[in-house]
């Protein structure tokens, strides 16, 4: 990731943002649901009771996704769905990699964010920084990169318009 100075940056705001969610989630599930639906059978989705036996099933419903979100932003500095839209998340202080201390913390972050009805992620609407409550624990931001600005108007536009 080429670092910018932070007048560069173009933070970005909450409808591009649920667009990279929706990928990301599409992509996670699927993945996950072929590798559940592989190990234990159609009825593991009927009957989840097939898998309390093993704990398989947790590590592919909560510790995969973990591995595979902090692992995607520690290698892109984006997931799928945010790479995909041109997204990229940087340092707020130096608007460089951030640390992995940071993306940990950025990670846990969405924990508490979704806790008081998702507002810490719906913050993202009201902050002058389009920064959610795991972005502002983490010091991190969320970014165009070059050449992105007409599509995150667009989607924002879309998603005030709803």
């Amino acid at each position: 990731m080429s670092e910018r100075s932070l007048e560069e940056l173009t933070t970005v705001g909450f409808g591009p943002r649920v667009g990279a969610t929706l990928i990301d989630t599409l992509l996670l599930g699927l993945i996950t649901d072929t590798v559940l639906l592989w190990a234990f059978g159609r009825l593991y989705f009927v009957d989840a009771t097939l898998a309390q036996e093993s704990s398989f099933d947790e590590f592919m419903l909560y510790i995969f996704p973990m591995l595979v979100v902090i692992g995607c932003w520690m290698k892109y500095a984006a997931t799928p769905g945010k790479a995909l839209l041109d997204l990229q998340i940087v340092d707020a202080r130096t608007g460089g990699q951030p640390t992995v201390s940071q993306w940990i913390i950025r990670y846990l972050g969405y924990f508490v964010s979704v806790l008081p009805l998702g507002l810490g992620l719906f913050w993202v609407i009201w902050d002058k920084k389009n920064q959610g409550w795991h972005d502002k624990m983490a010091k991190t931001l969320v970014v165009e990169q070059d050449g992105f600005e007409a599509l995150n108007q667009e989607l924002n536009k879309a998603v005030s318009d709803a």
